[in-house]
């Protein structure tokens, strides 16, 4: 099978193809300058090639790991043209994303292992999270699968608001209390809650500031805590949604939430509003940590499930 065999619905790919041409636009035009005059690439494009990776925030050690590949490509094959290049970067971008082990889903899935599947989502504000969970509740309804949300981020207000509004739009129940609550507490009562109707996914939202990391992480830790009391091996996926239009201020909260919880999977939102897409390609690479959503849009369907191959696809379509 080829690797850039056509995976997803036409919809989703015209979506996706959507949500990264400022991306694709950007970089493309600085390549073109890049080589123009050129008809081999040689350190000089190299060089221009290195400088237009890392200005799309493909990060620098991902960025040095594509020089090297396509620097031995060049050794190898002797003679390299520039009209080249772009199928040589696909290539080798393709490459380095398969070399990891997720991010080749095409749907919502759950795990059949256990139920309810309890999603625990973290983030600083402001990057969509609340966005991102009314998006994700609403496909895994469309999946056919039964869900309750969590309001946990008592720290605000809005946060609490913001979610019921969701929970009614996609008209899926929602456990909440008052803003200033034990947010582990209300964790409890969802968890209750979602056992008592046979649920098969929870999402419970958190608090998302990262200026005191130790409060954090004790109230993290808490919610956890009691998840286990109510629903063994609870949560089952910790969330951490970052907002792609940041650039390298993503990786930055990638690494700070790391540290203040295990993260299992990240979703990376924006992306259809800035040319930083590159930050995907970075992410996947860098973190030990699956991309598991990319958000390419404003409707309920621009969250898609990320698979590689639709995205190298898309950037170099």
């Amino acid at each position: 099978m080829s690797l850039f065999k056509k995976l997803f619905s036409k919809e989703k790919k015209e979506s996706l193809d959507k949500g990264l041409e400022k991306t694709k636009t950007s970089f493309f035009s600085k390549l073109s300058k890049a080589v123009a005059g050129k008809s081999t690439v040689d350190a000089d494009v190299l060089d221009e090639l290195e400088e237009i990776l890392v200005s799309s925030d493909v990060g620098v050690s991902t960025t040095i790991k594509i020089i090297d590949r396509i620097e031995a490509r060049v050794a190898k094959d002797k003679y390299l043209g520039t009209a080249e290049l772009q199928a040589i970067l696909r290539e080798e971008i393709a490459g380095l994303l398969s070399e990891s082990n997720h991010g080749n889903e095409t749907e919502f899935v759950l795990p059949s292992t256990h139920k309810p599947h309890v999603i625990m989502v973290v983030g600083v504000n402001g990057v969509g999270k609340t966005t991102t969970i009314g998006k994700l509740a609403a496909q895994f309804k469309k999946a056919g699968k039964s869900v309750v949300l969590g309001a946990a981020d008592t720290f605000r207000a809005a946060a609490i608001d913001q979610l019921q509004i969701w929970a009614d739009r996609v008209d899926i129940p929602i456990v909440r209390q008052e803003m200033g609550s034990d947010p582990a507490s209300v964790s409890f009562d969802t968890l209750q809650s979602a056992k008592a109707s046979n649920a098969d996914v929870v999402i419970i939202d958190t608090a998302g500031r990262l200026h005191n990391k130790i409060n954090l992480m004790t109230e993290l830790t808490k919610i956890k805590r009691v998840m286990k009391k109510v629903v063994p091996g609870a949560p089952h996926e910790v969330l951490l949604i970052i907002d792609g239009s940041t650039g390298q201020n993503a990786f930055e909260q990638a690494k700070q939430f790391t540290l203040a919880t295990e993260v299992t999977a990240l979703a990376v939102t924006k992306l259809d509003g800035t040319a930083k897409g590159g930050v995907v390609i970075g992410i996947s690479d860098q973190f030990n940590i699956p991309v598991k959503y990319i958000g390419v849009g404003e409707g309920i369907d621009d969250l898609q499930v990320f698979n590689k191959v639709e995205f190298v696809d898309s950037f170099f379509k």
